[in-house]
């Protein structure tokens, strides 16, 4: 199952993207996160694993997350026309998740965020429902998008409001 969804943010891309991989920030914006913890390396690097924790109404889940893909390594002068890459996999119980995260400079203060994801489901049930489940998948990817979007341009925290 694949798709794309995107966002335009009223903030220069450089700001955004120092915004995306501050991990400080993470729990503002990323509605259901429990717990992000590099398990090596450090935060945000290609390479490093990190455990993450999302609780979804009743249901908790627990993943691996590998960062694949940063460019710029450096996020501070990014040169202006470049496309920064944020891609990573997520592993868990049954499923396996690709993220390529792109962040395109659409004026001197907009950013379009481009977020593309790629699911593959290796259990049963998961195989069975994942093709029902492409709206609800792309609906919360969204969702996380406008939240990221209020807190970047609002100061908006996810945890102080409701729904």
């Amino acid at each position: 199952m694949k798709y794309t969804v995107s966002i335009e943010i009223a903030l220069p891309q450089e700001k955004v993207a120092q915004l995306l991989a501050d991990p400080a920030h993470m729990p503002k914006w990323l509605r259901g996160l429990v717990l992000h913890e590099p398990l090596n390396g450090t935060h945000g690097q290609v390479g490093t694993k990190s455990r993450v924790v999302m609780q979804m109404g009743q249901q908790k889940m627990e993943c691996t997350e590998t960062i694949t893909r940063l460019e710029p390594t450096n996020l501070h002068g990014i040169p202006r026309a470049s496309v920064v890459h944020f891609d990573r996999e997520i592993v868990g119980n049954g499923m396996w998740n690709a993220a390529r995260e792109r962040l395109i400079e659409a004026g001197p203060e907009k950013t379009l965020w481009e977020s593309e994801n790629e699911y593959r489901f290796s259990s049963l049930p998961l195989r069975l429902v994942g093709p029902f489940m492409r709206g609800a998948f792309r609906k919360q990817s969204r969702q996380h998008m406008l939240d990221f979007k209020a807190f970047a341009e609002q100061g908006t925290d996810v945890r102080e409001t409701k729904g």
